[in-house]
């Protein structure tokens, strides 16, 4: 989910749903208590948004690790076919009024709630099944640096494990797979190409985190083809093209949920909306990846494809954030260096932090790779699978330091 700046010239950070927003920012309290697998709700992702021009410039100036640096690491065991999308149908409406149960009951059995855990806590999101035996389309960053994946399907009893397959992290789109199921129902997906202003959608997710029965809200397309760059509150951001605009209300948790038509067809998956205000828990903007730049990105995961855009498996991560160094911020650091990647913000518990890289550190090598910007050490990084020991140099005002670190990512 996400917020629009007031102001056109300043992006707000839009924090991932599973990172704490900058300070200043309002967090949405709590839900009410849940069982104990839950997540707390993912919070805001803030997004500026330009319906003017064509392309934003992402804030930061290389700041953050993995959005548009992954590269294809292995292929799946299996190539599998593509998933078809259908041909959107209009389902007839009371006086243009939309039959809200009748389409949720449609889609229902087929999203569930995922639950993850970070280096800083547990947090919640949604997702939709697309094959029988257990696939879930999701958002990127509902899954990103996760420690460990859970599902929760409806109809079914306790929570299931869950890994990712691929993710194309540049569309903010990820295939994960539940593990050990079969059977499932599946969600229609659908066409977004002959959308209109002003058709009737519902957005459905697990609002909030609480699990159960999807939220489900009513509105209307307002905009297509939207442009909006979100940035991740410690400094990573994206920009993301073609999304549907929609006011069907929203909040936090519902990233990766459907966006759905009158027949009760998945014509997009929410990934941004708009808090209008610090005490909001609710946005009546929201934004969503069209069904078919979705499925697009899940069938060349699924065929196996090699490509920039795309990463097989969870990649190892390290838990910072990191800007490219300059000769005067290094001055100020009391470091004699003139390339590497400069340290930002370290995530609690993670790989780097317990290898004691702390902000304010330049990091200059990662294994047998020189560590130049922070985009060559974001590319060093996700060459590396989770759980694989590398050796890491940085240089802080107590001098050059080498560590071997266990890289993290998703673990049943």
């Amino acid at each position: 989910m996400s917020q629009l700046s007031p102001d056109p010239s300043q992006p707000l950070a839009l924090p991932a749903e599973s990172t704490p927003p900058p300070a200043g920012y309002w967090v949405p309290p709590p839900p009410p208590p849940a069982p104990p697998h839950r997540g707390e709700p993912h919070i805001w992702r803030w997004i500026l948004v330009s319906v003017l021009v064509a392309v934003i410039a992402a804030g930061g100036s290389g700041i953050g690790v993995g959005w548009g640096l992954a590269r294809a690491l292995r292929a799946p065991v299996a190539v599998q076919s593509p998933i078809a999308i259908a041909s959107p149908t209009t389902a007839p409406s009371n006086n243009g009024s939309l039959d809200v149960n009748a389409i949720a009951a449609k889609v229902n059995p087929a999203i569930v709630d995922i639950n993850t855990t970070t280096g800083t806590g547990q947090a919640a999101g949604t997702g939709m099944i697309i094959t029988s035996d257990g696939q879930v389309l999701t958002n990127n960053h509902v899954v990103e640096g996760s420690l460990t994946i859970r599902v929760t399907i409806a109809g079914h009893s306790g929570n299931y494990t869950a890994h990712v397959v691929g993710v194309a992290p540049g569309a903010d789109v990820a295939l994960i797979q539940i593990d050990n199921v079969s059977g499932l129902p599946t969600v229609t997906m659908a066409s977004s190409s002959t959308l209109k202003v002003g058709d009737p959608v519902l957005a459905m997710g697990n609002a909030l985190g609480p699990g159960g029965t999807p939220s489900v809200s009513a509105g209307t397309v307002t905009g297509l083809n939207e442009t909006i760059t979100a940035s991740e509150g410690n400094g990573q951001s994206e920009q993301l093209t073609g999304m549907i605009e929609s006011n069907a209300p929203i909040s936090p948790g519902d990233s990766g949920g459907p966006l759905v038509n009158s027949a009760g067809q998945v014509v997009g998956m929410i990934t941004a909306g708009d808090v209008q205000g610090f005490r909001s828990q609710t946005s009546t903007v929201n934004y969503a990846v069209p069904a078919d730049t979705a499925l697009s990105f899940v069938n060349k995961i699924r065929s196996g494809e090699t490509s920039s855009d795309l990463v097989y498996g969870q990649v190892g991560f390290m838990g910072v954030s990191v800007r490219d160094i300059t000769q005067d911020v290094a001055a100020q650091l009391g470091v004699s260096l003139s390339s590497g990647a400069l340290v930002v913000d370290v995530q609690s518990g993670s790989p780097a932090d317990s290898a004691g890289i702390t902000s304010g550190s330049v990091i200059t090598r990662v294994g047998g790779t020189k560590i130049t910007s922070s985009e060559s050490l974001g590319t060093a990084v996700k060459s590396h699978k989770s759980g694989e020991r590398v050796s890491v140099t940085w240089i802080d005002r107590q001098g050059t330091h080498t560590a071997t670190m266990t890289l993290g990512g998703v673990n049943p």
